[in-house]
């Protein structure tokens, strides 16, 4: 035996390169939920008097949902009608007080201007026009003060306007209509139960209405995957509750911002994922509809779905098992070194060194003539769950070498002798 040589033929497995399809996807799980779902608050508090709805039933916007207790808020906007009232009193009265001030400013002002006239006449005294000067500017005073006493009442009045407006509203928050056409899918509360309203802080939800047309999957896609999917991406959905049921669905949102960047304390082993949402389209569950009422949905909230996301495909393109691709640093074979030059010439004018070292992506190719294993350097594309897509490096027909697994990712080298242990010929797959 000549050391560093095997005494005996590699045993291995093999399969023939050939043309297939090969739809590349994304897996991913989550729950369905609606597209569309309102979460039923109160604005005000009080105590349920009115329910006349129930979980499951449908309803039509506008139809009345919840009624809150009113006394409360009854006494309340009598109490604003009340204050709106007295300021609009004050107001009569400091008007009334103007009419009057005016009508004394005008008598104080006729007695003046003749006062003043008998002065410069010399009729009267100094000290008698200086007192009838002081009464015309008193009288002058108070028309501007009952002025002012008329804009403060204004003012009062739209105080107390505001305040019956609000009170108003607060009365009409008591009853709560539907604010869509939709269906009852969850009911928190009963009748006669307290209600806090979110006023001043997040209240009670009451129920949720949801509009059940349209049904989505919320699902959570790795960080190593999410840059693979795009809006508009059509996928396969399975339900759990409906086993052998596939059903089409569409990418309609995508999450911009992680599911976990929103904590305090990160860490590197912490699993990165992304919410995607796919829209079940309704052509691919209309069989399940019949005889079905027409409100009703055959997916319920919560329920739990598997997703496989078509982020791409190719028709008729060379492919070979996945598990006859590996990773190589250690590429001494002549076709494999002539590519490797390229490769390391490309590198060079955007890497450093260091980094036109990283591994290039290699097959094995058995030689039939010389019965031994020849490495080559490929260039990879798309792949599914069995095939991958080889670009350039080897041709249709070409025999590689798919296993065993640890001869083919580390301890095979180019030239070694091989014995073929089973051939297996690669069907072209058929188009789902």
């Amino acid at each position: 035996m000549i050391f560093g040589k095997k005494d005996k033929d590699i045993e291995v497995t093999m399969a023939k390169t050939s043309m297939n399809d090969l739809t590349e996807t994304v897996a991913a799980s989550g729950k369905i939920q609606p597209e569309t779902e309102v979460k039923i608050q109160s604005e005000v508090s009080g105590q349920i008097t009115e329910l006349p709805v129930k979980e499951g039933d449908m309803v039509k916007q506008g139809q009345l949902l919840v009624k809150i207790n009113p006394d409360l808020y009854t006494s309340a906007l009598n109490r604003a009608q009340a204050a709106l009232n007295s300021a609009k009193s004050n107001l009569s009265s400091a008007k009334a007080r103007l009419s009057q001030a005016e009508a004394q400013f005008k008598a104080t002002d006729l007695n003046y201007n003749r006062q003043k006239k008998l002065f410069e006449e010399n009729a009267i005294s100094k000290a008698e026009l200086e007192n009838i000067t002081s009464q015309w500017e008193t009288s002058k005073a108070e028309v501007a003060a009952a002025k002012e006493s008329i804009s403060s009442a204004e003012f009062s009045i739209e105080s107390a306007q505001a305040g019956v407006n609000e009170a108003t509203d607060n009365l009409k928050r008591t009853t709560i209509l539907a604010p869509m056409t939709g269906t009852v899918t969850a009911l928190n509360k009963e009748l006669g139960e307290t209600v806090l309203g979110n006023n001043m802080m997040s209240g009670d939800v009451i129920m949720k209405v949801s509009a059940l047309d349209f049904m989505e999957v919320n699902v959570e896609v790795n960080e190593s995957d999410i840059v693979r999917v795009t809006l508009g991406d059509t996928a396969i959905v399975e339900v759990d509750s409906y086993k052998d049921e596939k059903f089409k669905g569409l990418v309609t949102e995508i999450g911009n911002t992680a599911l976990n960047a929103l904590t305090t304390a990160l860490s590197m082993d912490q699993v990165t994922n992304f919410s995607v949402k796919i829209r079940i389209l309704p052509e691919s569950y209309q069989h399940l509809l019949q005889n079905k009422p027409a409100n009703e949905s055959p997916f319920k909230p919560g329920m739990s779905a598997t997703v496989d996301i078509i982020t791409d495909q190719a028709k008729n393109v060379l492919s070979v098992p996945i598990k006859a691709v590996a990773t190589r640093e250690d590429t001494t074979s002549a076709s494999a070194t002539e590519r490797f030059k390229k490769r390391m010439a490309e590198d060079e004018e955007t890497t450093d060194d260091k980094e036109s070292d990283k591994p290039l992506e290699v097959v094995f190719v058995y030689n039939e003539t010389a019965g031994t294993a020849e490495l080559r350097v490929v260039e990879t594309g798309i792949q599914d769950d069995k095939f991958i897509q080889i670009k350039s490096g080897i041709k249709e027909g070409d025999e590689v070498i798919t296993g065993p697994y640890e001869e083919v990712s580390r301890t095979l080298k180019p030239g070694d002798k091989v014995k073929r242990k089973t051939s297996i010929d690669i069907e072209e797959k058929k188009e789902e």
